[in-house]
């Protein structure tokens, strides 16, 4: 994995490195699949959500990692006292720099498959299985939960538009069809997280999901369920005018944001896959302007195309309803 920004990886060595000495060998022998949960100011939520998640999934054993994402309250602690690893960064990033950091420590511990959740208790952890089994089974790399194929509890119409904007948006750009872009509830190979470039402190959930296509991976979608958020206020769309609480406001500012993350991520991975042009032939000696000789006298070669990494090009493959029955183990899906 690269950093952007030097300062994220000293601050992230730094935690891995704590992480590492707080939990000794479970932090380097973590079971087949860790479930990564950012949590920031979570207090009150967090420890009915690590205490719900299932020890085991698909006939894999499980391993809660929390990263406590520079918390004022007493997260850390209620998600330790739940049961969970906790990796406590003493500085506020953003949910995208926490769940980097959790993707980390989840293969520095050998982990094959991580799962996403929220801390806040909107996703059923009963759907965990139904997310990673395509990826167990080898049908897919990346697995996303969708609430327009299962179902949503929020009568938002702002938010719901929006959901149904930014899928439109982001099938368009991609060419892999996505019916929800930003549910939390995911699962992939623990190797896909360090192949994709991930330089977003907040927003990650469509930077990952592009560059996870743009690199190639096989993408699914399954139906799953997103409820009301019961306990706490959503962070998202903060802004100078975030404690007014004025209608819509907050969705405004969220929806800018993740556009400028969508757009900007699109266009990074655009340029990254784009061949490089051919270096034009040198003149040859004596044709330089006004009878000077041209410096060398012959050609130089063309530059070879770069290669589009891990695959040729987006993949896609649709969960089958046998995936969430059938959990066994199989040989990693081949990228397209």
């Amino acid at each position: 994995m690269s950093y952007g920004n030097p300062r994220d990886q000293v601050i992230d060595d730094a935690a891995s490195t704590a992480f590492a000495q707080a939990y000794g060998e479970r932090a380097t022998g973590l079971p087949p699949v860790a479930i990564v949960i950012a949590a920031y100011n979570e207090e009150g939520a967090i420890g009915p959500v690590v205490a719900a998640l299932p020890g085991e999934v698909c006939g894999l054993a499980t391993a809660a990692i929390v990263v406590a994402d520079g918390c004022a309250d007493g997260t850390a602690a209620e998600a330790q006292a739940g049961g969970a690893m906790v990796c406590d960064v003493p500085v506020n990033r953003g949910q995208g720099a926490a769940l980097r950091l959790g993707y980390r420590l989840a293969r520095e511990g050998g982990a094959d498959y991580i799962v996403t959740t929220d801390a806040d208790g909107q996703y059923n952890p009963a759907e965990i299985e139904r997310v990673l089994a395509p990826v167990v089974a080898g049908e897919a790399d990346f697995v996303t939960g969708s609430r327009r194929l299962g179902s949503q509890e929020t009568k938002d119409m702002i938010r719901r538009t929006g959901v149904r904007f930014f899928a439109g948006t982001i099938s368009m750009l991609t060419g892999q069809k996505i019916s929800d872009t930003t549910f939390g509830l995911r699962a992939m190979r623990a190797e896909v997280t360090g192949a994709v470039q991930l330089e977003q402190p907040q927003y990650q959930a469509s930077e990952l999901l592009i560059g996870v296509i743009t690199h190639g991976y096989k993408v699914a979608e399954v139906p799953a369920t997103i409820h009301r958020r019961r306990v706490g206020e959503s962070k998202k769309g903060q802004n100078p005018l975030y404690r007014l609480h004025l209608p819509g406001v907050n969705n405004l500012f969220y929806g800018l944001r993740f556009a400028r993350v969508a757009y900007g991520t699109w266009w990074r991975e655009r340029q990254r896959s784009r061949p490089s042009r051919p270096s034009r032939p040198s003149r040859p000696a004596g044709s330089g302007r006004g009878g000077v000789a041209a410096s060398g006298t012959g050609r130089n070669g063309p530059v070879e195309s770069a290669v589009r990494a891990n695959g040729s090009g987006p993949g896609s493959v649709e969960a089958s309803a046998s995936s969430a029955g059938a959990c066994w183990p199989a040989d990693p899906a081949k990228r397209t």
